[in-house]
């Protein structure tokens, strides 16, 4: 969901190479989401939902495939970089678009500290003596000392990361699968993780509101628009294909999961779950070899992450958006050596939170942006669709408006902590948007996302 800028490109001015083929942004689109995510929040969904996980992943994926229909019909009117905040600016209001860019930059301002959480989940099941704040801290060090290093290890690894991450997954089902087969404490494969009872549906919507996390990114390829050789049909190809796979994948890994352990309180730590079924499933030493893959993941990610937080706080220092003299700085290596410092002070406070609370605070963002994608294509038919007939009113209203009200009770599914934080960060961008704007009285600041940053760079590359 980043945020970028609306206008077109003038005569003249350089322009992005249509290179992208429909593979590519495929590729680009799940490398983006990071496969392993399936095992991030296994354990917590479980037993929020009381084993009803792959339900709760089937919920949030309805979701998200209602959102993918209305980034489709979006791509196809803009067919150039952009995403909700672009979406809302030019279908709604350019104040709402505004709120809408500066919520969802809340995903990114936050991501990093989601990977040192999760570092210290993992390691702490294989060094349990290690309080978990050591592993914290030292995933933020190691992924700060990198980028003050200039070191731009994301673009190099982007396709190894993935090939770790999906061999490490697939081996994960298949002896899963082998421990059911062979009944394994009288497991078997039933319906089971599917079927809930009225009363245990709040736990299911609060599961999926969690699971949002797995599917952030979906939506990065809308940004691959101006690159795309063929932008109106391979954009909404590539979203519709990278939410149909990353659905299928997560609804089956979990099920083959929750088969096995219907009780997730049996391993012991629920938070760390996945770990321990690695151990129970394949010994220890697939267990270690699980861990290492999933640290190279997560260091790969927070890497990642974290630049592209930084780079989000130099863009809007440059647009003037943010103070210019602080966060549109660069030192002697080119690097936005303070806003790294700063992201990587954001990401410390996960020493005070846990995995619930922090997933819920990052899919506050991802919620109003995915609401605002599918207002967007309502209103863009209202306001500028001539051709009214009875099937253009299925997709650019019902559709779009089923997929508004689903994504809002999902988001008042969040943890109560989470959306009060995100509601304090709402009304920090309407108190800088009324200042900026003279009560409303000047156009809002243009705000540009990572994603358009890197775009850029790799153009001039």
């Amino acid at each position: 969901m980043s945020t970028t800028t609306a206008a077109p490109a003038s005569i003249g001015a350089p322009s992005l190479r249509r290179s992208l083929s429909l593979t590519h942004i495929v590729f680009l689109g799940l490398a983006y989401m990071a496969p392993m995510a399936v095992f991030d929040t296994f354990g917590i969904v479980a037993e929020v939902s009381e084993g009803h996980v792959p339900l709760s992943y089937l919920l949030i994926f309805v979701a998200v495939a209602i959102t993918a229909w209305g980034y489709s019909r979006m791509v196809r009117v803009y067919p150039r970089a952009g995403s909700a905040y672009t979406y809302a600016r030019e279908s709604i209001n350019p104040h709402v678009g505004f709120l809408v860019g500066w919520t969802a930059t809340l995903d990114y301002l936050l991501l990093p500290m989601i990977n040192a959480l999760l570092s210290s989940i993992y390691m702490t099941v294989a060094f349990p003596d290690v309080r978990a704040w050591v592993w914290i801290l030292g995933t933020i060090v190691v992924c700060t000392a990198v980028n003050l290093a200039g070191v731009r290890l994301a673009a190099q690894v982007n396709t190894a990361l993935v090939v770790i991450q999906i061999v490490t997954a697939v081996a994960f089902v298949v002896l899963t699968v082998k421990n059911i087969v062979e009944g394994a404490d009288g497991a078997e494969f039933s319906f089971a993780p599917f079927i809930a009872a009225p009363e245990q549906f709040s736990g299911v919507a609060s599961g999926a509101a969690i699971l949002a996390l797995s599917f952030l990114g979906f939506d990065a390829v809308t940004t691959m628009s101006e690159e795309a050789k063929n932008p109106r049909r391979d954009i909404p190809r590539a979203i519709f294909a990278i939410v149909a796979a990353a659905g299928v994948f997560f609804v089956v890994v979990t099920y083959c999961m929750q088969v096995l352990f219907p009780d997730v309180s049996a391993v012991g730590d629920i938070v760390g779950a996945s770990p321990e079924m690695a151990k129970y499933i394949g010994g220890a030493l697939f267990q270690a070899l699980f861990i290492g893959g999933y640290m190279v993941a997560v260091l790969g990610c927070g890497i990642t992450q974290q630049m592209s937080a930084a780079r989000l706080l130099y863009a809007m220092g440059r647009d003037d958006v943010l103070p210019r003299r602080l966060f549109a700085r660069l030192n002697a290596k080119g690097v936005p050596s303070a806003n790294l410092l700063l992201i990587g002070l954001l990401a410390a406070t996960a020493v005070f939170l846990d995995l619930f609370q922090a997933a819920s605070l990052i899919n506050f963002g991802a919620f109003v942006a995915f609401t605002f994608v599918n207002l967007s294509v309502i209103a863009t038919y209202l306001r500028f669709r001539q051709s009214r007939g009875r099937r253009s009113v299925l997709g650019w209203v019902v559709v779009p408006a089923i997929g508004a009200v689903v994504n809002v009770v999902l988001w008042f599914s969040l943890e109560p902590s989470a959306m009060l934080i995100g509601a304090l960060w709402t009304a920090v961008g309407f108190a800088y948007l009324l200042w900026r704007t003279r009560l409303f009285r000047a156009a809002p600041p243009v705000l540009t996302g990572p994603l358009d940053v890197e775009r850029e760079e790799r153009a001039r590359v």
